[in-house]
């Protein structure tokens, strides 16, 4: 398996799990329309509380897939061409928002990554 791929995989799900898991419910300079926590965040962007838990839900099930790709490898491309969708998606909603391009710069880094996994 290509070191790079598998530092890209344990990047991006460390990512997701910090942002949905241990920073959930707190403020930080990257969130949409200034938004203090994640609900917050997805009301700036105007989607109803469930899309977030979909959303949310989503990405930790596709973080444990790319983990679960370091001994499974063929979860791993279905897996990171979902966290790219849902990236692009994040992507979208900040620009929706008109936020500066700084806050959706993870966003696009993970995007960015995950289209690398999936290709890789």
């Amino acid at each position: 398996m290509n070191i790079v791929v598998i530092i890209l995989q344990i990047i991006i799900a460390l990512g997701i799990f910090n942002v949905w898991v241990l920073r959930y419910g707190k403020a930080t300079e990257w969130r949409g329309g200034g938004a203090r926590n994640m609900k917050e965040e997805f009301s700036v962007y105007g989607l109803p509380v469930w899309v977030m838990g979909v959303v949310g839900a989503l990405k930790i099930f596709l973080a444990a897939c790319l983990i679960a790709g370091l001994w499974f490898p063929e979860v791993t491309k279905p897996a990171a061409v979902g966290m790219a969708v849902l990236m692009l998606g994040a992507v979208t909603m900040h620009f929706k928002a008109r936020d500066p391009v700084k806050r959706s710069l993870p966003a696009m880094a993970m995007l960015a990554m995950s289209l690398l996994v999936a290709v890789l």
